[in-house]
């Protein structure tokens, strides 16, 4: 017999439930930056092998239609704008911005790579050279 789930209602946060960091700052944006937003970490979203190699280098924030899946600054960048605080809407909008859309992936591979570093940071939060 095969296991189904239901398909969910709002946006999947996936992120790295290994590492401190990563989950403090899920935890955070499930409360406070993006209603409705639910947090779960790669380790038990059951990704596709593909999507789960990528969530162990990036946050992704998966669309509930499946078919939009944001990844990095891109996906912070999407909560920031689609969040209920207005006034974090034009952080969101210079992420996506063609000009500084670099600088911010930019921005995330560092943290990424330095998460271990990072307050709630943990030696288990490293994972080498994250793209």
């Amino acid at each position: 017999m095969t296991e189904t789930h239901p398909a969910p209602r709002g946006p999947v946060l996936v992120y790295d439930g290994d590492c401190g960091f990563c989950t403090s700052s899920a935890r955070l944006a499930e409360r406070r930056l993006a209603t409705g937003v639910r947090a779960v970490p790669w380790q038990r979203a059951g990704l596709p092998a593909a999507a789960e190699r990528r969530a162990q280098r990036e946050v992704l924030l998966l669309h509930p239609d499946g078919r939009r899946v944001w990844g990095g600054s891109d996906a912070v960048a999407v909560l920031l704008l689609t969040g209920p605080h207005r006034a974090l809407r034009p952080l969101g909008l210079l992420l996506r911005a063609p000009v500084l859309r670099g600088a911010g992936a930019a921005a995330y591979r560092w943290v990424a790579r330095n998460r271990h570093r990072m307050p709630g940071g943990t030696p288990a939060c490293s994972v080498g050279s994250a793209p």
